[in-house]
């Protein structure tokens, strides 16, 4: 299990690493209220995927984590998990944590 500030961290230095492979602007700062999806993103909807496959290898290499973020649960939620960095790094805890209960 990895606690919400590691989940934050994933986020961040991933986020970092797609804004730096675009041709958009970046912010100057990534924070936890950083947009990811929606009015004000900071990065397109191929950013968005890219951005979750480099989040879930990161996870699996450096924290032994198997995790899917973009699941049927994930899509069919009323509020994107994927709205700003710190709601993502609430939805990688609590699916860490769903898939260690099943």
């Amino acid at each position: 299990m990895i606690d919400r500030k590691t989940a934050l961290d994933v986020v961040v230095h991933c986020l970092k690493e797609t804004l730096a492979q675009s041709d958009g602007p970046a912010p100057a700062e990534i924070t936890e209220e950083t947009v990811i999806v929606g009015k004000d993103a900071v990065v397109d909807s191929a950013g968005v995927v890219s951005l979750i496959v480099d989040i879930e290898q990161r996870l699996e290499m450096e924290h032994d984590v198997l995790v899917t973020l973009a699941n049927d649960k994930a899509m069919s939620q009323k509020n994107s998990p994927f709205r700003t960095a710190g709601v993502l790094a609430d939805h990688i805890c609590a699916t860490i944590k769903e898939g260690q209960a099943a």
